[in-house]
């Protein structure tokens, strides 16, 4: 645990600190966690819509870093990206995890353990 003054320390009154050994700290090494995980992909959903002609034009929703994400399609936030799955002709994409991220939020936990 770290302490930062003055945030959650103040000197005692009456003790000299000048002869107090004080060396400043290297950085601290990236967390174990970031070293697992690697780094936070880019928050938020993106809609990318599907017309092959054949019927009602469809959607697929993936995460912002899906290789199958169009040029400079919008960023929406999980409020919006939770309602645009919820149409049955969206689909969550798979390859990016999409699906496994957000099914929980729409469906509740409780349907990972069935079956």
């Amino acid at each position: 645990m770290w302490v930062r003054a003055p945030d959650h320390v103040r000197p005692v009154d009456g003790v000299d600190y000048d002869q107090v050994v004080t060396e400043k700290l290297e950085r601290s090494p990236q967390s174990v966690a970031r070293e697992v995980l690697g780094e936070r992909r880019p928050s938020g959903w993106v809609l990318a819509k599907v017309r092959d002609g054949r019927g009602p034009a469809r959607s697929v929703l993936h995460a912002p870093d899906c290789e199958e994400v169009p040029a400079g399609a919008p960023l929406l936030d999980v409020e919006h990206a939770l309602n645009v799955a919820e149409n049955p002709g969206t689909r969550l994409c798979t390859l990016c995890g999409c699906a496994q991220e957000l099914t929980p939020m729409l469906r509740g936990f409780d349907h990972i353990t069935d079956g």
